[in-house]
């Protein structure tokens, strides 16, 4: 049973129905945006692991970040509330949103995941989206979403063993070789976590209760739980290790608890390395991504179609009616998209593919002027340093963005469109149809 949630904020002074002052002259002759769709991370979250695991890893303790094992932090609430005033700025731009008052709460639909983190983020993005107005937020009432979770709800029954030779297939039959490969990446978070020179055997990491990354078996077996196959090993490690060092730089850490004063953006960049490498694994081969995304992107499709034809689909999310879809899930959920589409993205100050609190693959519907339709589909975040300092985010000083090639569907335009119905044969040959919920 899904539960909703009506968020109602302060409010201000506002006149609905007022042209958006930041609106450029759309005129009969240029394309016109009319629907978005935005799968979206959530914001900044303390570590999964708790204290003791990680402190395990590490010659000092770690911070203490205020806040429960992997719930949202109020830095990463309030990046995700500027995040939303920045959506509502660039959509009202484009005249799909209007510039003030209330008029669009009832045509933009948000559906976040289960847990906390995807909860409190959609209501943040609603907050700076439309603040004081009765926005909606969709979530299920208990379990899990088969949206955001897949066949971990019931939807479909991967061949686990299969999924394990997947992943295996690409990494060949010495899974050891990641380390190597990674060996400056693993030097550098070494350094970080325990002080240790380069190439140097390092004590720290052999005390008593100590873990060594380097160390550790890599193994590719079968999954188990909400996993379809487990890759095992110093990559895993050390990618949960560097992806909390990036929520430390992010949540605007200072001193000994940034890495122990032993870290910077450099050095970020650097094990980040880490975290590239195992979600390109783990997330991004195309089985193990048709798995776990095939129902998110169909449901995704068939709200474009919905949007477009003004009519009720099956299988859509939100109404006829909705010009902006928003949903909250996770860096796992837009990986698997990343697999299934076989696209890529870059942004300054990360690795490729990255997915960083906040960030979204966007998928926008624009009419063009002969009347056909067309998808254009992009990467946004926020940039390191206006999440680490928590700047506003407006249309002279956006979010980075990365236009997205997608293979067999877009052109050779500044925005790479897909002709509609070239996206739409594209992606329907993407998914798996085993795993999509009716």
């Amino acid at each position: 049973m899904r539960c909703l949630v009506n968020l109602s904020v302060f409010v201000f002074a506002i006149l609905p129905g007022i042209p958006s002052l930041w609106a450029r002259n759309v005129s009969a002759g240029e394309p016109k945006l009319k629907f978005a769709v935005i799968l979206t991370r959530h914001g900044v979250r303390s570590p999964i692991w708790t204290p003791q695991q990680l402190n395990a890893y590490s010659s000092d303790p770690w911070p203490n970040w205020g806040v429960p094992p992997g719930n949202l932090t109020p830095q990463g609430s309030k990046l995700m509330t500027l995040f939303g005033s920045y959506y509502h700025l660039y959509f009202s731009a484009d005249g799909l949103l209007h510039a003030a008052g209330c008029e669009d709460a009832g045509h933009i639909h948000i559906r976040a995941d289960a847990e906390q983190r995807t909860r409190d983020t959609a209501r943040s993005l609603a907050d700076g989206m439309l603040p004081g107005c009765d926005v909606e937020v969709q979530t299920v009432g208990e379990g899990k979403d088969p949206l955001f979770t897949s066949w971990v709800a019931g939807v479909g029954k991967p061949d686990r063993a299969l999924a394990a030779a997947s992943i295996s297939g690409r990494i060949g039959a010495n899974p050891t070789a990641l380390a190597a490969i990674h060996r400056h990446a693993f030097d550098t978070l070494r350094e970080v976590l325990f002080s240790c020179a380069p190439d140097a055997s390092c004590s720290a990491e052999d005390q008593p209760g100590k873990q060594s990354l380097l160390k550790q078996p890599s193994v590719v077996e079968a999954g188990k739980g909400d996993h379809a196959a487990d890759l095992q090993g110093p990559l895993r490690t050390g990618s949960t290790l560097a992806e909390d060092f990036l929520l430390e730089y992010a949540s605007g850490m200072q001193g000994k608890d940034l890495g122990w004063g032993r870290l910077d953006a450099a050095k970020l960049l650097e094990v980040m390395r880490i975290h590239a490498a195992y979600a390109d694994l783990a997330r991004q081969t195309p089985y193990i991504a048709r798995v776990q995304a095939s129902n998110l992107l169909s449901h995704v499709l068939r709200s474009i179609e919905q949007a477009l034809s003004n009519s009720p689909i099956p299988g859509s999310v939100g109404k006829p009616g909705d010009r902006v879809l928003i949903l909250v899930g996770h860096d796992t959920n837009i990986s698997n998209i990343a697999g299934m589409l076989g696209i890529s993205w870059l942004l300054e100050g990360y690795q490729r593919d990255d997915t960083p609190p906040g960030g979204a693959l966007v998928f926008e519907l624009w009419q063009q002027p002969n009347g056909e339709f067309a998808v254009s589909t992009y990467y946004l975040a926020q940039s390191l340093e206006q999440m680490r300092k928590a700047l506003p985010l407006t249309l002279d000083v956006p979010p980075l963005k990365s236009p997205i090639f997608v293979p067999g569907c877009s052109t050779a335009d500044d925005k790479m469109t897909c002709p509609w119905k070239t996206f739409q044969r594209t992606v329907e040959n993407a998914v798996d149809p085993a795993f999509v919920k009716p």
